[in-house]
């Protein structure tokens, strides 16, 4: 099977948005979140995040279910989708990042669900998980690829950190940055290269509050 759908749920969206809260909170000591972005009655979103723990399967399902409430799906690796595979019951499909063709193939069903009325897509463009750094992510270029060929859809990045400095639970940070627009006239490396700054600099300023002042964010829990 080179694709796998989504094949949403609604049992196993109810189901897994309660055990996500649940998990969230004995895992983590807090839930912080700051949030630029806020969809209205008839936005469309692609939601870009860093890509740097296991939670990143199911961080978008809380987003969606508690802040955003959109029709939401989300493009994940075709490996971790058969190893669990709940995920397309809960909005997302594979990509096979190895196979150019499948690629194609999925940008073009991610493109087709976002004719949806109140869609959104979550995408991870690092592809692979990446530990977060000082350095600008690297990202492939799908997420341009989308945005070129889109119309009407915000592209909005979210940071994603943690830290265990005040506690021996670790704290979450998930920030939502503003929409980005970059001119549709640039070439694809050229949007790459912005959309990556704009997200290192959400996750910057991440940094520099996180397990500080923690301005800006609230608490969840």
């Amino acid at each position: 099977m080179n694709f796998i759908p989504a094949s949403e749920s609604t049992f196993h969206i109810r189901f897994f948005s309660i055990y996500t809260k649940w998990k969230l909170r004995r895992t983590f000591d807090q839930l912080w979140i700051k949030q630029e972005y806020q969809p209205s009655s008839d936005s469309r979103t692609v939601y870009y995040l860093n890509h740097n723990s296991w939670w990143d399967g199911l961080i978008p399902l809380y987003l969606n279910e508690n802040l955003f409430h959109q029709k939401a799906r989300a493009i994940m690796e075709m490996k971790q989708m058969r190893e669990h595979s709940f995920f397309n019951k809960i909005g997302a499909f594979s990509i096979d990042l190895d196979n150019p063709r499948s690629s194609l193939t999925s940008l073009r069903y991610a493109l087709k669900s976002m004719e949806r009325e109140r869609s959104c897509l979550f995408i991870y463009p690092e592809g692979k998980i990446t530990p977060v750094s000082e350095g600008e992510p690297k990202f492939k270029n799908g997420l341009s690829w989308l945005y070129k060929r889109s119309d009407k859809i915000d592209f909005v990045p979210i940071g994603i950190y943690m830290h265990s400095f005040r506690s021996p639970k670790p704290e979450l940070y998930i920030s939502i940055g503003s929409s980005v627009v970059p001119d549709k006239e640039l070439g694809i490396k050229e949007i790459t290269n912005l959309f990556q700054r704009k997200l290192h600099d959400n996750l910057t300023d991440i940094r520099s509050v996180a397990g500080y002042s923690d301005s800006g964010f609230i608490p969840q829990f």
